[in-house]
């Protein structure tokens, strides 16, 4: 499926956001490294739809109803095989909130390596316009809400200044050493660089709009994958 599809699938269905694998599936269409993986309907699919994808593994609930899907018990990491995939996902449908939500399947992928999460994004401010946001990503964006915003477009000097707001910037100090430490700079630039300020949502009026909107992502795709070590 195409990246203008899944915007227009996902408008289709009264969504106000991409689930996780549609998600995945519009950052591979633009070449970023995403982790493999499969969607399977239930338990029993788990054991026999895992060829090609490597233990340890990830199992999430896929739901238009759940959004953040560890507050619900939706989140199992560390499996090391189908067989604890299996458990993972009939334990998961015991949940209550997973037990009462419309359910599309569950995610199982590959884990990625440790490390620190990070989150670069970017909106459109109906005053300020176009906004670059960085922070620190995975559970730490909605418990400690620790971001920085800067009005596009950026320079590298605004992207190392927004790094080094960050109340956990010592984490990433101690976790790539100072001079790793601005290893997003080359990203945010691409989002929110001069003449590279992209908009990405659910907003874009047509496929036209929602191309254009995405006229720079190969600048981004290509600083990601240097950062992940991915040709």
């Amino acid at each position: 499926m195409i990246p203008a599809e899944l915007i227009q699938r996902a408008r289709r269905e009264g969504r106000a956001a991409l689930d996780e694998r549609s998600g995945k599936a519009l950052l591979a269409a633009y070449g970023i490294a995403v982790p493999r993986g499969a969607l399977v309907a239930g338990a029993g699919e788990a054991k026999t739809s895992l060829d090609g994808v490597r233990p340890p593994y990830v199992v999430k609930v896929v739901s238009p109803d759940i959004l953040h899907k560890s507050d619900v018990g939706g989140v199992r990491v560390g499996l090391k095989s189908a067989d604890e995939v299996a458990e993972a996902i009939v334990a998961m449908m015991q949940q209550p909130v997973i037990a009462n939500s419309r359910i599309d399947g569950f995610l199982v992928e590959e884990m990625a390596p440790p490390g620190q999460e990070m989150v670069i994004g970017g909106l459109r401010d109906p005053d300020f316009g176009p906004l670059v946001m960085v922070g620190l990503g995975g559970i730490f964006v909605e418990v400690l809400a620790d971001v920085a915003f800067r009005i596009c477009p950026i320079t590298a000097l605004d992207a190392e200044e927004m790094l080094s707001e960050l109340k956990g910037a010592a984490l990433l100090e101690g976790e790539y050493g100072v001079s790793g430490y601005y290893f997003c700079v080359p990203v945010m630039i691409g989002a929110g660089g001069v003449e590279k300020i992209i908009d990405i949502n659910l907003s874009a009026a047509d496929k036209k709009a929602f191309e254009e909107s995405l006229g720079h992502v190969k600048d981004i795709v290509q600083a990601m994958n240097r950062v992940l070590g991915v040709s």
